[in-house]
């Protein structure tokens, strides 16, 4: 077997998820403190200790995590240090892509909202690519039973782990099975997995509610062409904004999203209105769209809007987990509705 010298870690997309959604919160956070306290200065005459610096503080102390300790409880911590130390850092944009260190610079919060887009895109890449080699199974079932001579292991855990590497063939997969048998279990659940797993339960139930689905369906076609009605009525953005640099661009560019974003919407409704035998290429469509109008037009939308788009976006991203879900209902259900 050619042992390679890096192996991907099986948990790898639940940590970036972890890294982006610490990143995000923190982002958020400051800047709702700083606006609600009118963005004070630490530090006096010459001197400013901007929070980068806490930022850069934040990711050195998550390495330091990683590189100290054992476990999933490091891995876990050094994920939420270094994405609250990360936010912390790319908040600062502003300052370091411009002449005049503008902190308010407003593609500063199109740039945020893409690098972090772009770390979802990647967790979700990962947990699509499941297909690891022999190396990769071996090291990762290998690192849950060193994980659970540390805590112990659930049995979902130590299933799991087992699944890697039982009947390889490989010796040390064999003997990697033993010792998983060896780990103890875990005496009890903390409050927190339980809350959390409880969480988790009641939103699956929620977004595959039927009623739900009906509501994702008209959010978006209600949605969808709002950009290009507030174009049309001027209401929605401030004149001169709109005719200044560099949002000039972002209108057009979030019209222009708006505008893909509808015609998929209503291709998509249509299909589920007047085709029955057709539905899962419909919520397809309309995954497309929404799709579209997250990679896409949410770009644009925080340029033009700012951090106000950050409700939009999470409507978004419900809805996206409304459809999804009902994608994977209808292709469960496929094979047993054709014929034959």
């Amino acid at each position: 077997m050619r042992r390679s010298g890096l192996a991907r870690v099986t948990s790898a997309a639940t940590h970036l998820q972890v890294f982006a959604i610490a990143g995000i919160s923190a982002v958020l956070l400051i800047r709702t403190y700083l606006a609600s306290t009118g963005y004070p200065r630490l530090g006096g005459g010459d001197l400013h200790v901007a929070h980068v610096l806490w930022g850069g503080l934040l990711m050195a102390t998550g390495l330091v995590v990683t590189l100290t300790f054992l476990g999933q409880g490091a891995r876990m911590g050094a994920a939420l240090l270094g994405g609250a130390g990360f936010g912390t850092f790319a908040d600062e944009v502003g300052k370091f892509v411009t002449t005049s260190n503008d902190y308010f610079y407003r593609p500063a919060a199109g740039i945020i909202y893409v690098t972090f887009a772009a770390l979802v895109m990647l967790a979700q890449w990962l947990k699509a690519r499941t297909a690891y080699t022999g190396t990769e199974r071996t090291a990762n079932a290998m690192n849950t039973a060193l994980a659970g001579t540390i805590s112990g292991l659930t049995a979902e855990q130590r299933r799991n782990a087992i699944r890697l590497v039982q009947d390889s063939g490989d010796p040390l997969d064999a003997a990697t099975v033993r010792l998983l048998g060896m780990v103890p279990p875990k005496e009890a659940v903390g409050r927190v997995r339980l809350w959390v797993s409880g969480a988790v339960a009641w939103l699956e139930r929620l977004i595959r509610h039927p009623a739900m689905v009906v509501v994702a369906v008209a959010y978006l076609v209600v949605r969808a062409p709002l950009p290009l009605v507030g174009l049309v009525l001027e209401n929605s953005y401030d004149r001169p904004t709109l005719m200044g640099e560099p949002e000039r661009g972002a209108v057009i560019g979030l019209a222009t999203s708006a505008a893909v974003t509808v015609v998929l919407c209503l291709v998509g409704a249509a299909m589920l209105g007047f085709s029955r035998h057709d539905r899962l290429t419909a919520f397809q469509i309309l995954n497309l769209a929404i799709l579209a109008d997250i990679l896409f037009g949410q770009v644009f939308a925080f340029i033009v809007n700012q951090f106000s788009a950050v409700p939009g976006l999470l409507a978004d991203l419900l809805v996206l987990l409304v459809i999804s879900a009902r994608i994977r209902q209808l292709r469960y259900q496929e094979p047993e509705n054709r014929p034959g």
